[in-house]
């Protein structure tokens, strides 16, 4: 499959600094890569203030314009959220498809999303954004295209009119609320077997899904592209001690993500408020990993995560930057997701920050109790288990949930 040629724009306010800036056009040109382009190159210009109908001034629309005739792109994208008006005055001046950060972003969920709920987010999120720029793009959107920018949403023709999308909105929304009520149920069954849960979260490209996959044994899509995972994936995870806790891979943050796409995902980001313990999860190679983590906890606060433990799992230690200093926010350990001894510590890691949550406890259990006993290897870590041979009696400590239903029967069999 051939890569689309891409020039990427980007205007660069007062009040965003040189390097975020370059770092930000670098995020634009991986997120080209991912929705399967080549950025042929660059064009950035510095202003006091956006240009109202062209986003970038007079003299730099001029430039593009040359530029477009002799690199002959495919689709020009701009680092910024266009307004409608905009969009279509750059349009008709460039002569080229015209899409901004929010199309893009939505371009590669719309490739990426495998579940129905996946698709039927993305379906509204490009519903969402699409509404208010209907007005005079009529032709180009009344056909699905090919290429970045115009895949999605769904395989139905998408119709100018307006009272259509309204109706699909709806539609959507309403088939969603089923679907989040189906996993409530299922998180509030998971909450009465008592069952530790572990959400990963982290930026997108992080190394969440092949931690997870290292962790589980599981089949999730890793690959070095953004926004790899977008459907949340839960697994079992069994721990050095064979406590088992479900661990959950969740899709990617992103600095200046779209509006439209949190309210979206927000309910593939539920699961995260319902875990016991966060892992967060940095690429401790990149060199904005500093404001990659300060974009996660804005968006855990957002969500009002906040009161989960958070715990910090610096990826990618074998290619670590030297400059690399990690946050002293949390508890936190360095690993590599490819080597075997890190992932059996980031296990021993887990269980140490899973036994911070839970109630001790020192009993004494008669050996005829055998199913009392196989109950506590499963559901709760058992640190000591040794049969005093005196007493006919297993003398037992470990940790256990606080709301586990065996804590209240576990206090009479105290030592």
């Amino acid at each position: 499959m051939s890569l689309e040629k891409v020039i990427t724009v980007g205007c660069q306010l007062p009040h965003v600094d040189d390097e975020r800036f370059s770092y930000s056009m670098e995020e634009l040109a991986s997120l080209v890569h991912t929705a399967n382009g080549e950025v042929v190159i660059i064009l950035t210009q510095k202003r006091e203030t956006i240009h109202p109908a062209t986003y970038i001034g007079k003299g730099k629309v001029e430039e593009l314009v040359r530029l477009v005739e002799q690199f002959e792109p495919d689709v020009v994208v701009f680092n910024d959220e266009l307004s409608p008006s905009q969009n279509r005055n750059l349009t008709k001046l460039l002569n080229v498809r015209v899409i901004d950060r929010t199309q893009l972003i939505l371009d590669i969920f719309a490739q990426r999303a495998w579940s129905k709920e996946g698709k039927l987010q993305v379906e509204l999120a490009q519903l969402q954004y699409i509404l208010p720029r209907l007005s005079g793009q009529g032709v180009e959107l009344s056909r699905l295209g090919g290429g970045i920018g115009t895949r999605g949403p769904g395989e139905t023709k998408l119709e100018t009119d307006r009272r259509h999308i309204r109706r699909r909105i709806d539609e959507i929304k309403a088939q969603l609320k089923v679907i989040v009520e189906h996993r409530e149920r299922y998180r509030e069954r998971r909450k009465k077997n008592a069952v530790f849960q572990i959400a990963l979260v982290g930026y997108t490209n992080a190394g969440k899904s092949t931690l997870f996959n290292r962790l589980t044994n599981a089949d999730s899509f890793e690959e070095n592209l953004l926004f790899a995972t977008l459907d949340p994936l839960t697994r079992k995870l069994v721990l050095p001690s064979g406590y088992t806790v479900l661990l959950t891979d969740t899709v990617g943050f992103i600095q200046d993500l779209p509006t439209t796409l949190v309210a979206a995902f927000r309910s593939t980001l539920e699961e995260v408020k319902e875990a016991d313990l966060i892992l967060h999860i940095v690429d401790s190679s990149n060199p904005d990993y500093i404001q990659h983590e300060q974009t996660v906890y804005r968006l855990l606060e957002e969500l009002e995560a906040t009161t989960i433990p958070i715990a910090t799992v610096y990826n990618k230690r074998d290619i670590v930057l030297p400059s690399f200093v990690p946050s002293p926010k949390t508890d936190y350990m360095l690993v590599s997701a490819l080597n075997e001894q890190d992932i059996q510590a980031l296990r021993r890691f887990m269980e140490t920050r899973i036994t911070e949550a839970m109630e001790r406890y020192d009993v004494a259990i008669r050996a005829s109790e055998g199913k009392l006993l196989d109950q506590l290897k499963a559901e709760t870590i058992v640190q000591h288990m040794h049969y005093n041979e005196q007493s006919g009696m297993y003398e037992c400590s470990g940790y256990i949930l606080p709301d586990h239903p065996l804590l209240l029967q576990l206090r009479t069999y105290k030592k």
